[in-house]
């Protein structure tokens, strides 16, 4: 991929501790359908690098972003959710409306990503950035990477490469117990053959192929996203009536070496610091809510109320999960 033309937001001004004093805010006003909203966001608030740079004002002097002012609220009372303001109402009212067919509530909530990403990046219209240069605006420094995708020729053994930016890493649990699992299974080779074949410039013709992905470089805060329904958007369930109930469990840490390109620089440790999980049959019916690290102890935030310390058995639930690098 070539240089970008600007950096628009350099990597050095990111700090991955809090800066100011952390403490348990509040919860948020359901506004009619979103609580997959209020969850994302306070997955957000209480992500360091991000919350260091919304809480320094920086942003709103260059952008009008309801998140910032948001942030601000939220971390500055424990006492009730702050009272949205108009804006916030009419932007809620966007983010929360049902998603596409067969598009889950996965791709609707991280909306608030995309929203940022595309103010962030074209800040002055009259300039269109190049691509290198949008993925280093705040939030892709602070949650993008880049996947490699090989494909060696079974043949000749040519090998092609290509690069894409990722926010989030989707894994497919229908087949998976933990999350170490999904990541052994999203880096596993794929055949490519018969009318999936791969056409080879060394041999002038389609054949047989091996495509792997691998994580050519980790983001400072990873994403994992756990594909929790089909394309009918049933839930994927877990539990058999023949036997105890089975959940997707995934570690306090995560070593990311084995899923990294040959290569790549070092590969980071992760901690958890934010679950957010979906409760309900369907992506069409239930009810969003999520835990987030305070200090360290995780709390349990629901629509309107912040429950007290939680214990690391939200390690065990099946969600999605955001982890922090460890310094």
């Amino acid at each position: 991929m070539a240089p970008p033309q600007r950096i628009l937001f350099p990597p050095e001004k990111i700090c991955m501790g809090w800066q100011q004093r952390q403490r348990a805010g509040a919860g948020l006003y359901n506004l009619g359908n979103t609580c997959f909203l209020n969850s994302v966001l306070q997955c957000l608030t209480y992500t360091p690098p991000l919350a260091n740079y919304l809480l320094s004002c920086e942003h709103s002097d260059s952008c009008e972003y309801f998140l910032e002012d948001l942030l601000v609220s939220l971390l500055g009372t424990s006492q009730g959710p702050p009272e949205p303001a108009a804006g916030c109402r009419r932007k809620a009212a966007l983010l929360s409306q049902p998603p596409p067919r067969g598009c889950s509530w996965n791709t609707q909530a991280y909306k608030p990503l995309g929203l940022s990403r595309r103010v962030c990046c074209h800040k002055d219209a009259s300039f269109y950035w190049d691509i290198s240069s949008q993925y280093t605006t705040i939030v892709h420094q602070i949650f993008g990477g880049f996947l490699r995708s090989r494909v060696t020729c079974c043949s000749c053994k040519a090998v092609s490469d290509s690069y894409e930016a990722f926010l989030d890493v989707p894994l497919d649990i229908a087949a998976a117990s933990s999350v170490t699992a999904a990541l052994e299974d999203f880096v596993k080779p794929e055949q490519l053959a018969g009318e999936n074949s791969f056409r080879c410039d060394s041999c002038g013709k389609k054949v047989t192929a091996l495509k792997r992905f691998t994580i050519e470089r980790a983001p400072r805060v990873l994403t994992l996203c756990l594909k929790r329904f089909d394309f009918s958007g049933k839930k994927i369930g877990k539990v058999s009536i023949l036997v105890s109930p089975q959940f997707v469990q995934y570690p306090q840490y995560l070593d990311l070496q084995p899923y990294m390109s040959q290569g790549a620089a070092e590969p980071p440790l992760y901690t958890l610091y934010a679950v957010l999980v979906h409760s309900g049959g369907s992506s069409l019916a239930g009810h969003y809510f999520c835990y987030t690290k305070v200090k360290s102890h995780f709390l349990h935030l629901g629509d309107y109320v912040c429950w007290g310390r939680q214990t690391l058995a939200a390690l065990f639930l099946a969600a999605k999960v955001l982890g922090e690098k460890v310094s």
